[in-house]
């Protein structure tokens, strides 16, 4: 069966260059090499290391593609030189191994890209399938993979009434979202993404909520200071006003870039029927709905009302209305 990969209403940036997504996949089942080396053969590119627990894959024309062991403390471990003979690098090598050890099991593989062009997302689907096929493991595995994937579209415009669109369109969207993306239990549990609070929904949805640059980043600070959210708007908000984001948050986890951060999908990477076209086309529909105007003020005024009925929001199902009535497809 051939794959369709969507490809949504805004193709081109800011600067007028063809959009870009970067991808984020967590995994196990492979070492940390062997996963580079599957990377690496399948995009053409040589692997180059940073310490014990991260190599870079180098040679693409995109930019470097990163494998990691997705721990901060034990990359930087990792990259420290130990001298055999050394009193204090013998310890400090017993307890980056019993670290190690530890964290192995719980703790993800993580690839990933740097920012892609739209016409090469065929490519990672095909990357997808190379993985699964090399033994990769996600999220249904075993419970205590709280594995996701995640990518970055990049913005196709700085205007504020643009972004606004975005975040009503998935605001409108998110039940569909998540009942379409299936969440794992284990990932339910963790914070990593947390539903927006319900007096954010009413501001963003007001048919006449269309703030400044400045408003937009105060009320998303207010009501979400946290990267925990399905779609994290911090990394742009930073690259937007970094000044303003500081005041709120310093998390060194927040990168500034011109990208929304879509962090809602598990990683089924073991699963044959799963792939990277599942959840970029669900992201699209966004996408489609951002872009029309009338389409959006219309499910944004149903939504807004389904909210206001305690009934519904307890026992309706607000993802069948977005099936049948507010899809581009």
């Amino acid at each position: 069966m051939e794959i369709e990969i969507r490809q949504p209403p805004w193709q081109y940036n800011p600067g007028g260059d063809t959009r870009r997504v970067g991808i984020e996949l967590e995994m196990n089942g492979l070492t940390l090499d062997q996963l580079a080396k599957t990377v690496s053969d399948f995009l053409g590119t040589e692997i180059h290391s940073d310490g014990r627990y991260q190599r870079i894959l180098k040679g693409d024309k995109a930019g470097d593609w990163i494998v990691e062991l997705d721990f901060n403390l034990l990359k930087t471990m990792g990259r420290e030189t130990l001298e055999p003979g050394d009193l204090k690098a013998e310890v400090r090598k017993t307890a980056e191994e019993l670290l190690r050890l530890v964290a192995e099991p719980l703790v993800p593989l993580e690839m990933v890209s740097p920012p892609l062009p739209l016409d090469r997302l065929s490519e990672v689907e095909s990357l997808f399938q190379t993985l699964r096929l090399a033994g990769a493991k996600g999220t249904s595995e075993k419970a205590s993979n709280a594995f996701g994937l995640q990518f970055n579209p990049e913005i196709p415009s700085e205007d504020p009434t643009i972004l606004t669109a975005y975040l009503k369109a998935f605001l409108c969207l998110y039940p569909w979202l998540l009942k379409r993306a299936d969440i794992n239990i284990t990932r339910r549990l963790t914070n990593y993404i947390d539903p927006f609070p319900i007096n954010y929904l009413r501001l963003v949805l007001d048919s006449a909520y269309w703030p400044d640059q400045s408003r937009l980043i105060d009320d998303y600070l207010t009501h979400n200071p946290t990267r925990n959210r399905a779609l994290d708007l911090l990394p742009l908000f930073k690259y937007l006003d970094e000044a303003r984001v500081n005041r709120i948050t310093h998390d060194p986890l927040i990168k500034a870039r011109p990208t929304f951060h879509y962090r809602l999908p598990d990683s089924e990477i073991d699963q044959p029927d799963w792939g990277f076209h599942q959840a970029w086309n669900d992201w699209v529909e966004v996408e489609w709905l951002a872009s029309d105007t009338e389409r959006l003020r219309d499910c944004s005024q149903a939504f807004l009302l389904f909210l206001e009925q305690p009934l519904n929001r307890w026992l309706g199902h607000w993802e069948e209305e977005v099936s049948k009535r507010w899809l581009s497809r």
